[in-house]
């Protein structure tokens, strides 16, 4: 898992620092609007034959150090009985969980073998497919993530009634059958052959420090302590966005192995705070990657001449990345010449 262990070396015998991106596979590249002129998303996740072409895509042109499932976060909504579509672009649920009452409409519709079964079976395909120095990522959505999408049905705004549903008992609720199902989708995919699993929370940044400490983080810790009792030796990554460093500090999660940081922090700081505890990975701005090549170029000689600049880190504990995904307008010859300007640069 060139990710964590075995990373590369270089003819002088340095080690290169890792790299992947979230949302790599996906609309800013020819790979994948080719297959999607032909499909619908829906079809494109749960179809196991078109999740590994599209997820090989960005392995096989830019040469990305992980592969992470095409697919996406809220498909345990769908299993919960929320009428999860994509029909007209963007997701949209049946009914949104407004009231406590409303939450008698949740009810686990398959059983989770079943349900996720396409995600287990493209993640096996995929560890065939991948060459094996490479990392295979799954992902999830982080609890309160997916509990934003189910009370507003998007994860946008200032999330009022998201806030609200902590004090009149719909979180609460909702956690209950909530947790189960991920836990599950979790563990269908680690028996696919993830090496590390995403939990992605970009919705939780909107919350203070002390909601986050109150609500957030005993789920965070109750889904990852169970994961890792089955799966001693899968990763796993939470990802946040908006999040302050107080609010990364205040986790003190032995279960997670990675923390992926947004553009907002220096990535310098990160390392020295919380890289003795916790991989760092991030956290370059997608926007900078519309800029010209020489102007993205200077950006990205800069980023790492401070980090080597900067006494007492450890690179060995950082994974570079994007502080979130890949925006859809990004030129593709970007990504491709970034990703070799890492290869070729960013050695220690």
């Amino acid at each position: 898992m060139i990710l964590f262990e075995n990373r590369e070396k270089t003819n002088e015998g340095k080690t290169k620092v890792p790299v992947w991106f979230m949302r790599q596979a996906g609309r800013y590249h020819s790979h994948y609007q080719g297959i999607k002129k032909d499909s619908d998303f829906m079809t494109m996740c749960k179809n196991p034959k078109l999740a590994l072409e599209i997820t090989m895509g960005p392995i096989d042109d830019f040469n990305f150090d992980a592969a992470i499932l095409f697919s996406d976060l809220l498909f345990p909504l769908e299993q919960l009985n929320m009428g999860l579509s994509y029909h007209t672009g963007p997701p949209t649920l049946e009914w949104k969980m407004d009231s406590l009452d409303s939450l008698k409409n949740l009810k686990v519709i398959q059983k989770s073998e079943e349900f996720y079964k396409f995600q287990g079976d493209a993640l096996g395909l995929l560890k065939k497919a991948l060459p094996p120095q490479k990392t295979l990522l799954g992902f999830v959505g982080a609890p309160f993530t997916l509990y934003t999408y189910a009370t507003e049905g998007s994860h946008a705004g200032n999330l009022t009634y998201s806030k609200l549903g902590f004090y009149d008992g719909r979180f609460d609720k909702f956690m209950d059958i909530l947790l189960p199902e991920l836990e599950k989708n979790m563990e269908i995919q680690a028996e696919g052959g993830a090496d590390a699993l995403c939990l992605f929370d970009t919705a939780v940044g909107e919350l203070t420090l002390d909601d986050f400490k109150q609500f957030i983080i005993p789920r965070i810790k109750k889904l990852t302590g169970n994961f890792k009792a089955k799966y001693p030796n899968k990763k796993i990554i939470y990802y946040s966005k908006l999040t302050h460093l107080n609010y990364l500090k205040a986790l003190e999660d032995d279960n997670i192995d990675v923390l992926g940081i947004d553009w907002r922090h220096s990535i310098e700081v990160a390392l020295k705070e919380l890289g003795n505890d916790y991989f760092i990975q991030g956290n370059i701005d997608p926007s900078y990657l519309h800029l010209p090549w020489e102007q993205l170029e200077k950006y990205a000689s800069n980023y790492w001449n401070k980090l080597i600049d900067t006494p007492n880190i450890n690179l060995d504990k950082w994974i570079c990345g994007l502080g979130h995904g890949v925006l859809r307008t990004t030129p593709q010859d970007n990504v491709k010449k970034l990703v070799s300007y890492i290869h070729e640069n960013f050695n220690y």
